[in-house]
């Protein structure tokens, strides 16, 4: 391989990984731009509706850790029954 075939190559894999960073760099851009959208949203919310939105994710929390309680519970029996 000659060195104008390896500067060649080079090159064109440099380009190839800027275009796939910057599609990368474009998304996260749009994620971050909606989610700034969704936190102004939610700031104008009126008091009842955000009290409303706060209950829900503390209900889904809830139901997060009790699932991962009962998950430790049965690793526990499991873990018991084989000594």
């Amino acid at each position: 391989m000659g060195i104008k075939k390896f500067f060649k190559d080079a090159f064109a894999d440099m380009k190839a990984s800027t275009k796939a960073q910057h599609e990368v760099d474009k998304a996260n851009f749009a994620a971050v731009k909606a989610e700034s959208k969704a936190q102004w949203e939610e700031a104008k919310m009126s008091p009842k509706a955000r009290q409303a939105k706060m209950q829900e994710e503390r209900e889904k929390q809830i139901e997060k850790a009790n699932e991962r309680k009962a998950a430790a519970d049965e690793r526990i029996k499991k873990a018991q029954e084989s000594k």
